[in-house]
């Protein structure tokens, strides 16, 4: 499990707040809706939260197996 979280999910996490944060630049450049440069803020927050808890499960499995 600690192999999968760490090699799949969290990438995998790390990568959505990515291209979150990368759709929302380019709304903002492009000056669009501001509805949804708010609905994609919000998202990304939420997208951190997961990848940072993500991130800190990996860290106490690994330690768990020294």
């Amino acid at each position: 499990m600690t192999e999968f979280l760490r090699q799949v999910l969290v990438p995998i996490a790390v990568a959505s707040v990515a291209a979150v944060l990368i759709l929302g630049l380019v709304n903002m450049i492009r000056g669009g809706n501001p509805w949804r440069s708010q609905y994609l803020m919000q998202t990304r927050v939420v997208l951190q939260f997961v990848a940072i808890v993500m991130v800190m499960m990996a860290v106490w499995s690994m330690m768990g197996r020294q």
